[in-house]
């Protein structure tokens, strides 16, 4: 819902720099998925094969683990009417630590795959960004919007409007260092 807010306030933005502009120059508005973008590239395909590859790697140690712990729990079940209380807490114990290496690599492995995928994607993000910016210069594109995520992905210099906002609203504070802006420099 926040999402949807705040591209209808990009859109109002636009539309009002429209009519300020308008005189200036026309507009030129464009629009991408670049989520489909993405997944045709290349380097996308190749990074998905790896990734795809590792989780099947991490799916066969943790069916090779739960094996384990359900062949164990089978035995513990079995024989637990004659086995002496010392010995049961024993393998309750085990069956317990088990259930927590289990859950442990688990954890570690989806963090792992985390990173791995950030560290794959992080460039192919930033190749197909590049290119969106210089599609955007070449054609003379105001503005682009991300049809798959609801963003505005360019915009030219100098669109930025909080220092007249904040003046409007007499807020005196100093505008923080934002994250890089997701338009070209």
């Amino acid at each position: 819902m926040i999402k949807k807010l705040n591209y209808v306030a990009v859109i109002i933005l636009v539309m009002s720099s429209c009519i300020i502009t308008n005189a200036q120059q026309p507009l030129k508005f464009g629009h991408i998925n670049s989520t489909l973008l993405v997944s045709m590239m290349p380097e996308a395909k190749s990074a998905d094969s790896l990734l795809e590859k590792i989780n099947k790697e991490v799916e066969g140690q943790l069916k090779t683990m739960y094996d384990e712990y359900q062949s164990k729990m089978a035995d513990y079940q079995k024989t637990e009417a004659g086995l002496s209380e010392l010995v049961k807490q024993a393998k309750q114990k085990e069956l317990t630590d088990l259930e927590q290496r289990i859950r442990d690599f688990q954890q570690t492995a989806q963090e792992s795959f985390q990173k791995k995928k950030e560290g794959l994607y992080t460039p192919i993000f930033k190749t197909a960004s590049d290119a969106i910016h210089e599609v955007a210069k070449e054609n003379g594109f105001s503005y682009i919007f991300d049809s798959s995520l609801g963003v505005l992905l360019y915009a030219p210099d100098g669109d930025d409007v909080i220092d007249l906002v904040k003046k409007k609203l007499k807020i005196t504070t100093p505008t923080p260092t934002a994250p890089p802006k997701p338009r070209e420099k």
